[in-house]
């Protein structure tokens, strides 16, 4: 298997919700590592261009840059939490990917740093890294079939 990685980062607050109490809203610079994983490379030697996913990862973090998550989608509406926020960057990058990326590629991890030493990392299962559901709700990885 390959790995192409790309790292990208944008600013936005936000104020989650733990044990039905919300805090206060903050900020932080989202660092972002997503990875891209594939069995072949094309006959140029590449796995996918690293512009093709820097590009795809960019227009799906684009809405988040200076607001605040709570009232920007998905996260109006859903708790926006660093593991949800990686769930929606892997997902959503996925299906902007979905016409470039050979058989076989997928997203296979994005890792969401909030602050230095506190990160949360979403992994689709294999099975549903190429169409995966759309994050809907708190309990997404319950809801999902076992491959």
């Amino acid at each position: 298997m390959y790995e192409l990685t790309v790292h990208a980062e944008f600013c936005a607050a936000h104020a989650i919700t733990i044990a039905d109490t919300l805090e206060p809203t903050h900020g932080h610079n989202w660092r972002i590592t997503l990875t891209i994983t594939g069995p072949t490379l094309d006959q140029d030697g590449l796995l996918c261009d690293f512009h093709a996913v820097k590009a795809a990862l960019a227009s799906v973090l684009a809405p988040f840059h200076n607001t605040d998550l709570n009232t920007t989608p998905p996260f109006d509406s859903l708790n926006p939490t660093a593991e949800h926020v990686a769930q929606h960057i892997a997902q959503a990058t996925q299906l902007t990917l979905a016409n470039t990326l050979p058989p076989g590629a997928a997203v296979s991890a994005c890792r969401v740093t909030e602050a230095p030493g506190c990160a949360a990392t979403y992994s689709p299962p294999p099975a549903l890294s190429a169409n995966p559901p759309l994050l809907t709700n708190t309990h997404t990885e319950t809801n999902r079939p076992q491959p």
